[in-house]
């Protein structure tokens, strides 16, 4: 144990913008109630949680497809989030003429929670979920961004994944970035051809669409910690989270990489602690990223997803309202 804390202190050290840690705990949405607070303290003490979970226990995952490629809807069990990708050619920075852009945007849209204000500035807790994205994806390279350069200095790839929370019911970050990387895998960018300084981008008709190139698929999962540290809980929902001390999220991948860590409250933890969280994390995480894929192929597979690419994809703009444009296939 002592070995692996040590480990673990040197790669803090030498990569620290992987590691996010902070004193204090984000803001709450809205206090909880002293009676209902013992409550769920008693329940974790005796080994079970209100909604009848245990410890180390998932709520349901649900992914629906839109008509447009790009566009998906997660359900973590209340919890419910669309991420929806599109692309666009444009010129690269002067001084990076070789990457492309890969933009997020997160929207905590008043309508997923009465708490949540609609403001000209982002709220911490926007800050903060913007950012794990970025570090798990971003900075890990899952995708290159110079993959997305198409011809140096003239024309590079501007992707761009805007997220909308639709109902707040706990544990926002897992539920974004599940959303993110799904959308990322489901989205397809127009077939180029590149003759000399000349770009051609072919319509859906001519070429089919090529899928973006990620090396690996990050997962986030949040656990919650009470009582001190003595007591926690995977995927937390709201009020675990109202009444919680602290919060780690590990956002790892199948092949057992930390990507980054992110910590929010001053409760200390011990290293069998983190060590046993991370084994349950890349447990969750071989899972959640076999259960993605197989949504994906069951959406490749299906009828309607062959008839759309024989007739070219959803002709909507609007990525909020590609669910409510579904119709069946014609005869």
């Amino acid at each position: 144990a002592e070995y692996m804390g040590t480990v673990l202190n040197r790669i803090i050290e030498r990569h620290p913008r992987f590691f996010s840690f902070q004193h204090t705990m984000p803001p709450k949405e809205v206090p909880i109630a002293t009676i209902e607070r013992k409550f769920i303290l008693d329940a974790l003490k005796q080994g079970c949680r209100i909604d009848g979970r245990g410890e180390s226990d998932l709520r349901n995952i649900n992914i629906t497809f839109g008509e447009k490629m790009g566009t998906v809807e997660v359900q973590l069990g209340t919890t419910r989030v669309l991420s929806a990708v599109s692309g666009d050619v444009v010129a690269p920075y002067p001084d990076r003429p070789n990457e492309g852009f890969l933009n997020f945007f997160v929207d905590f849209s008043p309508m997923a929670s009465p708490f949540f204000e609609p403001s000209a500035r982002p709220s911490e807790r926007n800050i903060e979920i913007h950012r794990l994205v970025e570090r798990a994806i971003k900075e890990t390279r899952a995708i290159d961004t110079e993959a997305l350069c198409i011809l140096a200095g003239s024309k590079v790839w501007s992707i761009r994944c805007d997220v909308h929370i639709l109902d707040h019911g706990g544990n926002l970050t897992d539920c974004v970035m599940l959303a993110v990387v799904t959308s990322l895998l489901h989205y397809r960018r127009p077939d180029i051809t590149v003759v000399g300084d000349e770009v051609t981008i072919h319509s859906v008709d001519d070429r089919q669409p090529v899928p973006l190139s990620l090396h690996h698929i990050p997962i986030a999962l949040s656990f919650a910690f009470f009582d001190d540290g003595n007591l926690w809980a995977i995927d937390p929902s709201l009020k675990e989270e109202l009444c919680c001390d602290c919060t780690l999220v590990y956002t790892m991948n199948i092949h057992k990489e930390i990507c980054c860590l992110q910590k929010a409250g001053g409760t200390p933890l011990t290293i069998q602690t983190l060590m046993k969280l991370a084994q349950i994390a890349s447990a969750k995480t071989i899972e959640i990223t076999e259960f993605i894929k197989q949504k994906l192929k069951d959406d490749a597979d299906s009828p309607h997803r062959k008839v759309i690419q024989s007739f070219g994809y959803s002709k909507a703009k609007d990525p909020i309202d590609v669910f409510a444009q579904k119709q069946p296939p014609a005869q």
